[in-house]
This record gives C-alpha cells, sequence and structure tokens, in this order.
C-alpha cells in the first residue's frame, strides 16, 4: 500500500454530476481529486466507437443520447461553451411511430403544430395545445426547487417550522387548482390522464413517447404522470422549457468540456483510478483505498456512485446503521432499459416519413406502442419477461454531426425499455443474442437500411450497463423516479440533503434530489451543501485538508 499527498475533497466518479460538484468545490478554494474507474471521464455521459475493428473512427454517445435539462447555471458557470461545448435544438423535439406505422411529429413552434393538428386531428388540436400550456405553468412552479437541497423534514422545534416556511413560500404563487394539479401529477397515472384529455390514440402515444423514459411503471400505473412535468423543466443556455439538444461531437462533449472546466479551476483529474474502500477512522470518512492499494486522504469525500454501490459496497461493512442499511437495500433499482448502438452503410431513414424531411426531423424517431400496449410490455417485464414488441427510441447524430462517422458510414443509437433486470426463467447470458436479434428486426421493419446495410453493433442490456458503467442493477437513475423515492425523500428519508449518516461523507450523484438525466442539478446542490457546513462548522473544517 502507498499513501499519496492528502486532499481537502476526493470525488469519487468522474461523471457529469461529478465534475459539476468538483468544479465549484475548486471554485471555492478546495484542492480536489477526481477519481473515475474507467480510462474515460464522463460515467454515462461519453462519446465512444461502437466497433474499433469493424467500423473505426464511428463514434456514438454510449449510453445518455440527448441533452435536455443540462442546467442552463451549469453551462453558464463552467462556461462550457467557451470549453467546447454546441448543441442544436431538435425540431420536431419528438417523433413518435405507432404500431400502424403512423409518423407523428411534434413542433415546438406552436403555430406549425396547430397546422398540423388540424389536419391529423382537429378534435383534439385545441385540447391538446391547452394541455402543453397547463403543464408548463405547473412545470414553472417546480423549477425553484430542482437547483436546491429539498426541505429537512427530520428537524424539530422552531427549526423545523421555520424549514417547512421556507419551503411553503416557494409555492406562494399557486393557486387552489394547481395545487390540486400538483398533488395528482405526482401521484396519478399518465394513461388515466391522457385517456380524460384526448381523443386520438396516436396522440396518446405521441405524448407517451415522451413521458416514461428510463421509468418503472407502465402510463396506466400510479406515479406515472409525473415524467410529463419532469421533461418540461428547463434546460439549455435558455432555460428553455421542453428544450432538447443535438450535442455535437456526442454526450461526451458535456463532460470533456465539464472536464475542462474543472482542470482550469485546478481539479485534478484521473482515470483508470477504481476506488476499492471509503476508509473511516473515528466515525469520519477521511480517504480511500484504490483498487491498486493506493491510498488517498481527504477531508471531505464525495460519492458521485449510487446510493447502493456506496453504502454497501465501499463503506466498510459494520461502519452503518443496520436500519439504515436495510433502507438503502429497498431503494427500487432494476434498470428497465438496455441501449443498442449501430454503425451502417446506407442512411436509416425511416418508412413513411415526410420525403421533404430535413436532417432534424429524420434524425429522430420513436417506435412507441400504443397506450395499452406499453402497459402490457412493462408488466412482461416486471414478470421477468421480454415482450415482443418493444419501446425504441432511435437517434441518428451522424445526420446532424457527420464527424461522428467516417465517410459513408452512419451511426445510429436505440433506446430500449421496458425490460427486466432480472428473468423468471433464464438469464441475460441466454437471452442477450435473442434480446439483439429481436430488436434488429423491430428496427429493421420501420428502418429498412438496419437489415440491408449493417456494418456493426453492440448491445448494453441492464447488465452490462451495470459492469461497465458501475451502476447498480443497470438503472441509468441511480434509483427510480417514482414518487416514493423523489424530492426528501431521496434517496432515503432522512439522508435526502446530499450528507450522510458518516460524517464528510457526501453523495452527488443522480441518487439524490432531484434525480437523473444530464442535468448537473445533484452535483451543484451537493457542493453548495458542502461549502455551506464547511463555514458552519469548524471541526469538518479542522479535520479536513
Amino acid at each position: 500500500m502507498t499513501t499519496e499527498k492528502q486532499y481537502d475533497v476526493a470525488v469519487i466518479g468522474g461523471g457529469h454530476n461529478g465534475l459539476t460538484a468538483a468544479f465549484y468545490l475548486a471554485r471555492a478554494g478546495l484542492k480536489t481529486l477526481v477519481l473515475e474507474r474507467r480510462e474515460i471521464l464522463g460515467g454515462c455521459c461519453v462519446t465512444e466507437e461502437i466497433d474499433p475493428v469493424a467500423a473505426p473512427g464511428c463514434r456514438v454517445s454510449t449510453t445518455s443520447y440527448m441533452a435536455s435539462m443540462l442546467r442552463p447555471e451549469v453551462i453558464r458557470d463552467l462556461e462550457l461553451d467557451r470549453h467546447g461545448l454546441r448543441m442544436v435544438a431538435a425540431e420536431p423535439t419528438v417523433q413518435a411511430v405507432t404500431p400502424d406505422a403512423t409518423v407523428i411529429p411534434w413542433w415546438s413552434d406552436r403555430e406549425r403544430m396547430r397546422e398540423f393538428l388540424l389536419r391529423f386531428a382537429p378534435a383534439d388540436c385545441e385540447r391538446f395545445l391547452s394541455l402543453g400550456e397547463g403543464l408548463g405553468g405547473l412545470a414553472r412552479h417546480l423549477e425553484p426547487l430542482f437547483m436546491q437541497a429539498p426541505p429537512d423534514l427530520q428537524r424539530g422545534g422552531l427549526a423545523g417550522l421555520c424549514e417547512l416556511l421556507r419551503f411553503a413560500f416557494k409555492f406562494r404563487g399557486l393557486r387552489g387548482r394547481e395545487i390540486a394539479d400538483l398533488v395528482a401529477f405526482a401521484t396519478g397515472s399518465l394513461g388515466e390522464f391522457l385517456d380524460r384529455s384526448l381523443e386520438s390514440p396516436h396522440l396518446k402515444s405521441l405524448v407517451l413517447s415522451n413521458s416514461l423514459y428510463g421509468k418503472h411503471g407502465g402510463p396506466y400505473d400510479p406515479g406515472t404522470l409525473f415524467g410529463l412535468l419532469f421533461h418540461l423543466l428547463g434546460g439549455g443556455e435558455q432555460a428553455k422549457q421542453g428544450f432538447v439538444g443535438h450535442v455535437m461531437g456526442g454526450m461526451g462533449a458535456i463532460t470533456q468540456a465539464m472536464a475542462a472546466a474543472c482542470a482550469a479551476r485546478g481539479v485534478e483529474l484521473r482515470t483508470n483510478a477504481a476506488v476499492k474502500q471509503i476508509l473511516v477512522r473515528a466515525g469520519r470518512a477521511n480517504a480511500v483505498l484504490l483498487e491498486d492499494g493506493t491510498e488517498i486522504t481527504a477531508g471531505i469525500i464525495v460519492s458521485n456512485a449510487d446510493p447502493k454501490r456506496t453504502f454497501l459496497g465501499l463503506v466498510p461493512a459494520g461502519e452503518l446503521d443496520p436500519e439504515f442499511l436495510s433502507t438503502v437495500r429497498g431503494i427500487k433499482m432494476d434498470g428497465p432499459c438496455a441501449k443498442l448502438n449501430l454503425v451502417l452503410a446506407d442512411e436509416p431513414r425511416l418508412n413513411g416519413i415526410d420525403s421533404g424531411a430535413g436532417a432534424l426531423q429524420r434524425a429522430q424517431f420513436t417506435l412507441v406502442p400504443w397506450l395499452e400496449g406499453a402497459q402490457r410490455c412493462y408488466e412482461q417485464a416486471r414478470q421477468g419477461k421480454i415482450a415482443e414488441q418493444l419501446w425504441i427510441d432511435c437517434l441518428v447524430p451522424s445526420l446532424i454531426d457527420p464527424s461522428l462517422a467516417t465517410p459513408g458510414r452512419y451511426v445510429m443509437t436505440c433506446f430500449v425499455q421496458y425490460l427486466p433486470y432480472r428473468f423468471s426463467d433464464s438469464s441475460w447470458r441466454v437471452e442477450r443474442d435473442r434480446l439483439h436479434r429481436q430488436l434488429l428486426r423491430q428496427i429493421g421493419a420501420s428502418v429498412p437500411a438496419v437489415n440491408q446495410s449493417l456494418v456493426a453493433s453492440r448491445l448494453y442490456t441492464p447488465l452490462d450497463l451495470e459492469s461497465v458503467f458501475g451502476i447498480t442493477e443497470g438503472n441509468i437513475f441511480h434509483g427510480d423516479l417514482r414518487p416514493d423515492q423523489l424530492f426528501f425523500m431521496r434517496p432515503v428519508p432522512a439522508y435526502a440533503r446530499y450528507a450522510t449518516p458518516l460524517r464528510a461523507l457526501y453523495l452527488c450523484g443522480a441518487g439524490t434530489h432531484p434525480g437523473g438525466g444530464v442535468t448537473g442539478a445533484p452535483g451543484y446542490n451537493a457542493a453548495q451543501r458542502i461549502l455551506g457546513d464547511l463555514r458552519r462548522d469548524r471541526d469538518l473544517r479542522m479535520n479536513g485538508g
């Protein structure tokens, strides 16, 4: 074992939230180190070659693939544009392909969408447009909660009352009907809401296609309605509601820009540095032990790993209360998603798309079930089976950014749900190849080039996501986004404000408020909590670096 010099802060995991937290801590003058287990920074927000042998130089966003909620505060503070980040707004923001092969775009331009709806579903036109306006208003009320820690409901007495009053003050502009709507959206089902609001099954599937990414629960399950609001939170430099952006250079361009911002602030960035254990002395986390035997001491340890990996894997046995550990084990994970990345010799053009469609429209489409079909698909996954027809979100980024592919090649990335993490009577070792063939067959039915010109492919099952990227049970959100795992319940009650039961150990990843997606919000909020604790707590400073 070797021992290195002491740091003020050691961040475990170089994903986008770990990099965000590191930047703010270093900007405050703390000597900060980021440790990443893989050979590349970025966590699940990376751009990599699909198959260096069969298709050298063809790169894709390996896991996360579109920028929709990256916080404007993070973009501005880290000066990501100065460090090379460039995003092109998607238009349409969503394009659904229903089971009867109807292609339905969702244009961000209100008048263009009205014109389409008057032709396609005139009876639903005004209802659909007013639906968007109402949802946008509710989402704006949630916006202030995104970039701050949840209220501390564990505090008693006057301090606890003040905490609740500060929280209630955030909603001072809400009218009675809006309060009822927020409660309904937090607990209700997407399918029932859409059945009440719209007549066209095609428009219902269009809304569905943008509402339940990566979540457990079919559209008729309670708690699935919240996804509608979640994706309307502001994103991009201008904080535009519902913003969806193609990132030039793939999603890895975000984390590369973040890494450059960190380096400019003096953060030490280290790859191929897997952490084996968080070392605890006298009830305080004060060092990390790497897989290679190196011990690195630090005044503050910040984990960007998910809560289960942090508390059940990295913290030594016996250092945490058994009841707390039992609660952590109960966090709903079992990731329901997979990712398929393809290299093609011909453009993967969608059947039925407008013959005059430009590159932006041709680059993005979702093979989405009807509402009832999506519910059946989830039920089968919950029972440990793979449905015959899956929900597949497809992106052809090389149409927008030719630098991602070599001449004569196209890259395509496909996000798949609902899938089981565990099978009822099989295993991923057995089912992996079958799923691969099934996906190629289903996508190929709508995109002939997939059958005719496939050069290379790579599938990441939930088990692959776990083993490659270190996310427990392959859950891309570090814990499902459901009412009992959000806000002051995330990751567990009593520890929803980034601090943990171990002194000087903090969480900054997607398993904390406000949850998953490439936002930077958990990293930002965690850094503010740490800096606040350092200002208030002399003993925390004295035992630091």
